[in-house]
Formats: structure tokens, C-alpha cells, sequence
């Protein structure tokens, strides 16, 4: 955000000055409550000045508002932000993720919308920018920097360092978004150095994405210039990345959730380089648990001091983003607070956002204008898929196969003995054997990726869905191949979503016309689709809490061991392409 002498007239910031001597009434005094002051850590009664988006003032002199807010027994926090995240994970339009999120005192928003930009390239990016230009929730990008993340598998579109570039010109774009292909750092690809240096050049943030880099690599990968992590699973690795002096961002998401495992390494001295993210986060946990507030939450249960907790969600997020004058309840900064009832809990009673009351008591008091894009329909393209395309010749006894990690990206590598019919090896619920493929979605090319996975325990069937990071084509994963076909059908004719087909039938069905990613309708009505896809799937013996996010994950070929794209099999721990059969 720009400095206010940068944007302000001189009247406007005399009066900002005029309030904070006491020489004129706050537009917005709030009285009575116990402010968290991040800067300080302390806790400690003082009345809050505001004048326009700004805070004016701070102590107990500050007695007259043309509005006034008795807070008496509340305590004023800063905003809440969340450094780290996917939007279109949410299922969300940028106004139904505010209509979500505000209420529980998450003010900003920092995004990566590489999934958009897989799917639709700097259009994608441009929708979620125009989307969100007038609401009471600040969204900033960072600029995808790996799309494709790899180059096996097929993108909608691919963004260079001439694009990314471009992008880091564009208004509320604030640096790099993740660096996910570490190999083209560590072995000096030259479209990386470029962009790298231009980061530098332009002293923006480089965000990282780095599952289990550690030695002489981490030390060359943090060198290039990569300044954030959120992908540390152990205190280990967490550890190590921030003796390097990387900002660590403990994930607590809805695909992840790392929180118990990396909060013991946070201590007196290293607790302002450690930001709490979200990454990815389903709608009908962002209305039962809430958004950065769940965080809070958890942070505290688990033994974190209540305004060390804070401080990860505001302050730390702000100056690990170059977020100028933000994050804290400070003279001159913007002015986005919150009233809770207390520093356990943390209940948001009230939001007031650029010194507006925003949401009083979870009801949102300003305008949330919806965006509509024709440009972002339509992009779901596979063709005529007949159940033999899922047909894998074998003549072997041993596969490769993707071992599911419970609550965890992480998969395994398996070596399992394959049931093998007519000379084809087939699914086998029985022993929670199952196929599944990937279908390129954006041209209609008919490329296909043939698998198998273990752990996703579906007896009857197939699911289906066009969200698959990173390059979102159409995963499938099913116990026959005509269940699987007419999944693969139902999908195109939606426009993308998750569905459920048994015995030719669509059983349940979200359909996410945005991309093949995001709904337009509303938080409620998407929460309740998701559940009842949940609740079919359980239905038919599906073991993973959340199988559209775990599904989502196999074609992710950035994060161990194995998955799954449109090329095939993917061995990330040695980042090449490898045969289904061993032996």
C-alpha cells in the first residue's frame, strides 16, 4: 500500500496530525478496551484514534470521536493476514472468500493464483485482481513463478520471466510467488536467474518450496534468493531453514496441517521470522473453524503465549511481505482492527477495515460487489474419453504405486504386486488397489496418464475432478473404467467441479464453472455440495477425510514421493518421469 503522503492530499495529513495532538475529534474512537500491541508484545488499556483509514492516536488522552465504540472488556488486535495462500483452493470467488473470511477478522489476504494461472495464464491473474479491486478484504498476488511448475506435465498456459516481470508492475502485486522447480535454481537455469535477479533488482519477496532441501542445496536455494518456507513438516527442517534466516511459515490448513509438529521450534529468539499461514483452505472449514482466527486458536491450545500468536498472524506477515505499515495497531498505520472477546478464544465481535466497522457481531455492514468474467468459462476440454483409454497393459507382477500420507501432501512410493486380468492390470478395491489417470483438460489433446494409488480405500465407482495442482487437468480415479469414463464426461459437460459416478450415474456433484476451479455461488451452497460429496464418498468406503483435496494433491509433482500427471508416473525425489511396472 502506498505511504500516505504518497497518496493523501496535504489537508488530509494535517488532519491525521490534528487528531493525534488532540486538536480534533476522531472520525472513529474506540474506548475501554485492552489493546495487543504487537510492536511491544505487551497487553495494556488505551483508546484507539482513527482518522479515515488511518489510526490517529493511542493512549487514554484520546477521549472525543464523531463515532464512538465502547469496547469495555474487549481487547483491539490488528487485522489478521495470511501470508500464504490459494484463493481458488477455497472454491471461492474473491467475494464469497470475503463474505467468508471477514467475519473472523482475516483483513488481507496475500495469494499465490497459480492455479489460475496454470489454467487461464495472466488472464487468470487479471480476474482475481479485478475481482477483488473494491472489497473489504485486501488481496495482494505474488506473482506465480512456476507455471507450468514442471515441464512434466501439460499447463494451460506457461508464464516466463518476461511475463512475471510484467506481472511485478502491476498494482497490488507484491513479489515472487513460490520458487517450486528447485532444480532449475540449483542447476542456474537462465530464465530462473533472470527472474531471480530482476526480484533482487526490485528488492520484492521470493516466496519458497522446499519439502525436505536441506545441506549445501538449502544453503544455495536461500543464496538465489528465496526468502520464505512453507512446506517444513519436521522441527528439523524448520530449524535449519531458519538459521539460514528464512521466514518460516507454519501451515495449518485444510490439505496440511503442521502446526503441532513446527510450533515447539518457535522460542524467544527466532518467534518475529515465524509467520502462521493457511495455504489451502476448504469452505466448510472456513465456516465451522474459521480462517487465520482457527490458527490463533490452535496456537494457544497448543501452549503458544496468546500475543506471540498474534504477532504471527499481523505484524510478522506484514514485514515479511514488505507490507509498508500494516499489521499492527500503530500511529499512522492503516487502520484495520478487531475487537475479540478474549485472547483464547479469540470471538471477533467487530472488524473495522480502512476505519470503516466492517462486520459487527459476524454480520458484514458494507457492500461486498460481486465480479463476473465470461473470459474464465468454458475451460474444461478432454474430448470423447471411452472407458479403454483407462486400459494398462501388463506383463509384469510389480507396480509403482502412489501411497497415501494421512493429513499430509507427502505420498509414498509403493512396490505392491498388481492384479493383473486378460494381460491388463485392473483395480482391485479389495486390496485398496485402484487406477487412476490423468487427462490433459486445456486442448483436448487426449493425452493420459495411467496409475495406481493405495489408500484411497473407494470400493464402488469413480470420482473425478478438475482440480489437480498444479496444472489442473482431470483426475480420475475409479474401481472400473466405465464408471471412470462417464465421470470424465459429466466433468466436461459441468465446466469442471468434483463428481461421483456409480454405475453410469452422477451420484453427487459440485460444479466450478471459474477455470474448472471456483464456484459463483455462495459460501453456504458450495460448503453444503462439499459435504454431501463427502458424505457419498465415505458412503463408498473412501478413507481420506477430505478426498477432493486429497485426490487434488497425486498430480503434484513437486512434492514426494510419487504422483501423477498427464505425462504419467512422476518419481519427485529424483524429479523425472518413471515406469508403472517394475518387474
Amino acid at each position: 500500500m502506498p505511504e500516505l503522503s504518497q497518496t493523501d492530499s496535504h489537508g488530509t495529513l494535517n488532519r491525521l496530525i490534528r487528531v493525534a495532538r488532540c486538536l480534533e475529534p476522531a472520525d472513529l474512537l474506540i474506548t475501554g478496551a485492552r489493546l495487543v500491541n504487537v510492536a511491544t508484545g505487551e497487553v495494556y488499556a488505551a483508546n484507539v484514534a482513527l482518522c479515515g483509514d488511518r489510526i490517529a492516536g493511542i493512549g487514554m488522552h484520546y477521549t472525543e470521536g464523531n463515532q464512538v465504540i465502547d469496547a469495555t472488556g474487549k481487547f483491539i488486535l490488528p487485522g489478521l493476514i495470511d501470508a500464504h495462500m490459494h484463493i481458488e483452493s477455497s472454491l471461492l470467488t474473491p467475494a464469497e472468500y470475503t463474505r467468508a473470511v471477514l467475519p473472523r477478522g482475516t483483513t488481507t489476504i496475500v495469494i499465490d493464483p497459480h492455479e489460475l494461472a496454470n489454467v487461464l495464464g495472466l488472464t487468470g491473474v487479471r480476474y482475481v485482481l479485478e475481482a477483488s479491486r473494491n472489497l473489504p478484504l485486501t488481496l495482494y498476488v505474488m506473482a506465480s513463478s512456476c507455471v507450468p511448475a514442471t515441464d512434466m506435465e501439460t499447463s494451460g498456459a506457461t508464464l516466463g520471466s518476461r511475463e512475471i516481470t510484467e506481472m511485478l508492475t502491476w498494482e497490488r502485486v507484491l513479489g515472487v510467488a513460490e520458487m517450486m522447480n528447485v532444480p532449475a535454481i540449483l542447476n542456474g537455469n537462465p530464465d530462473t536467474l533472470s527472474l531471480l535477479s530482476a526480484a533482487a533488482e526490485w528488492k520484492v519477496p521470493v516466496d519458497g518450496h522446499s519439502p525436505g532441501l536441506s545441506g549445501p542445496d538449502m544453503v544455495a536455494y536461500v543464496a538465489a534468493g528465496v526468502q520464505t518456507d512453507h512446506e517444513c513438516t519436521t522441527p528439523e527442517e524448520a530449524l535449519e531453514k531458519l538459521r539460514l534466516g528464512m521466514y518460516l511459515m507454519i501451515r495449518e490448513g485444510s490439505a496440511a496441517r503442521n502446526m503441532e509438529a513446527l510450533l515447539p521450534v518457535v522460542n524467544d529468539g527466532n518467534h518475529r521470522r515465524c509467520l502462521l499461514v493457511t495455504d489451502d483452505t476448504h469452505p466448510h472449514e472456513l465456516l465451522s473453524r474459521g480462517h487465520m482466527d482457527h490458527a490463533l486458536r490452535k496456537a494457544v491450545s497448543l501452549g503458544m503465549d496468546p500475543v506471540r500468536a498474534v504477532q504471527m498472524a499481523t505484524i510478522n506477515s506484514a514485514e515479511a511481505m514488505g507490507l509498508h505499515r500494516t499489521g499492527a495497531v500503530l500511529p499512522g498505520w492503516r487502520a484495520d482492527l478487531l475487537l475479540v472477546d478474549d485472547l483464547s478464544n479469540f470471538a471477533v465481535r467487530t472488524v473495522i477495515k480502512d476505519g470503516r466497522v466492517a462486520v459487527q457481531d459476524g454480520e458484514i455492514l458494507v457492500p461486498v460487489p460481486t465480479h463476473t468474467d465470461p473470459k474464465v468459462r468454458g475451460r474444461v476440454r478432454v474430448g470423447k474419453i471411452t472407458p479403454d483409454r483407462f486400459h494398462i497393459p501388463f506383463a509384469g507382477k510389480t507396480a509403482r504405486v502412489i501411497g497415501l500420507t494421512e493429513n499430509q501432501l507427502i505420498t509414498r512410493s509403493l512396490e505392491m504386486a498388481v492384479t493383473v486380468e486378460d494381460g491388463a492390470a485392473i483395480s482391485d478395491p479389495a486390496r485398496d488397489l485402484l487406477k487412476v489417470a490423468v487427462i490433459e483438460r486445456h486442448t483436448a489433446s487426449g493425452k493420459i496418464g495411467l496409475g495406481l494409488v493405495h489408500g484411497m480405500g473407494l470400493m464402488r465407482g469413480a470420482m473425478a475432478s478438475t482440480v489437480a495442482h498444479d496444472s489442473h487437468n482431470l483426475i480420475v480415479v475409479g474401481e472400473n473404467d466405465s464408471d471412470m469414463a462417464a465421470a470424465v464426461s459429466a466433468l466436461e459437460k459441468m465446466g469442471g467441479g468434483f463428481v461421483i459416478v456409480v454405475d453410469g450415474q452422477v451420484v453427487e456433484s459440485l460444479a466450478l464453472p471459474v477455470a474448472g476451479l471456483m464456484s459463483e455461488e455462495p459460501v453456504e451452497v458450495v460448503a453444503e455440495r462439499g459435504k454431501r460429496l463427502r458424505e457419498a464418498a465415505k458412503r463408498l468406503g473412501v478413507k481420506p477425510a477430505t478426498p477432493f483435496i486429497t485426490l487434488s494433491f497425486l498430480a503434484l509433482p513437486v512434492i514426494p514421493e510419487l504422483k501423477i500427471t498427464d505425462h504419467g508416473l512422476v518419481d519427485v525425489t529424483r524429479f523425472e518421469m518413471t515406469d508403472l511396472e517394475i518387474g
